[in-house]
């Protein structure tokens, strides 16, 4: 089940909160003594996770198809993609799974089961010393544990519906919520290409290093200031950058919304543009 995307999660007593962890979705596959870990989109990284296909051999199970995360934790505690991409090839040690739902035991299809009866069963299988870990449900009110994620600078907060069956694919009835911080970067250029989306190019302030892209997802009316902007303003490549043909190349400052904590953006998005008038030191937002 793919969780969609919402703002503010869901209130009342109809859900489950866990936090999210900022990892690869994958699915722990034991038969007997054969255990195999896939990815979101079906690609057999057994030989990739070799520590967590060895830590599942000691779980009391005959066959089961388990659903979580993999992550690496970094010295807060709090998951780290970025050191994940390196522990995968280095670090085989540093792998957790996160596992947050149970959809196959001993022969049995729990998959008609309700969410909370699936992980009550999934939470007794797990020992606290193992690599593979159970994401715990968290208790309180829905905005308070949000506002508690956010400030532990964690990602953000999934919320399931505790009758929730298991059924492939995206879903309302798992949610997840992401806690976003805003910053304000120089803008490199804009990648335009027709029948795909729009992504600003980014950059750190004076030094004019490349952090990443932002998703152009601002209302129409600023959409086309932009591009105007972009067409009175263009200007040559950084040296740096490789040739990027679908890029207009442009100097302007603009504010992205982005995951906190990353060296490289990810899931960013453009908020807003101004232009700074040399003249006058003056900012137009």
């Amino acid at each position: 089940m793919m969780p969609t995307l919402v703002a503010k999660p869901p209130q009342g007593s109809d859900w489950i909160h866990e936090a999210k962890f900022d990892g690869y979705r994958s699915q722990i596959i034991i038969d007997g003594a054969d255990v195999r870990i896939f990815t979101r989109r079906g690609l057999d990284w057994t030989a990739k996770y070799r520590d967590l296909a060895e830590a599942a051999k000691g779980l009391n199970v005959h066959n089961a198809i388990i659903d979580g995360e993999v992550v690496v934790l970094n010295e807060a505690g709090l998951s780290d993609f970025a050191a994940l991409r390196k522990a995968i090839t280095r670090r085989q040690h540093d792998l957790y799974f996160i596992a947050f739902d149970l959809l196959h035991l001993n022969g049995h299809d729990l998959r008609d089961m309700a969410l909370e009866d699936r992980r009550e069963i999934l939470a007794g299988l797990i020992r606290p010393d193992s690599r593979i870990q159970f994401s715990e449900t968290l208790l309180g009110q829905a905005d308070a544990i949000y506002y508690l994620l956010d400030n532990a600078g964690l990602e953000g907060m999934v919320s399931k519906r505790r009758d929730s069956k298991y059924r492939s694919g995206p879903t309302t009835n798992w949610l997840k919520s992401k806690t976003f911080t805003e910053s304000e970067f120089e803008l490199l250029g804009v990648e335009r290409e027709r029948g795909k989306p729009a992504f600003a190019l980014m950059a750190e302030p004076g030094t004019r290093k490349y952090v990443g892209s932002a998703f152009v997802s601002v209302n129409r009316e600023m959409r086309e200031r932009l591009w105007k902007r972009v067409q009175e303003h263009a200007g040559p490549a950084p040296k740096d950058m490789k040739k990027r043909p679908a890029t207009q190349w442009v100097k302007p400052g603009i504010r992205v919304k982005h995951l906190r904590g990353e060296e490289v953006l990810r899931h960013a998005s453009l908020q807003d543009f101004w232009e700074e008038r040399i003249e006058s030191g003056e900012q137009e937002m």
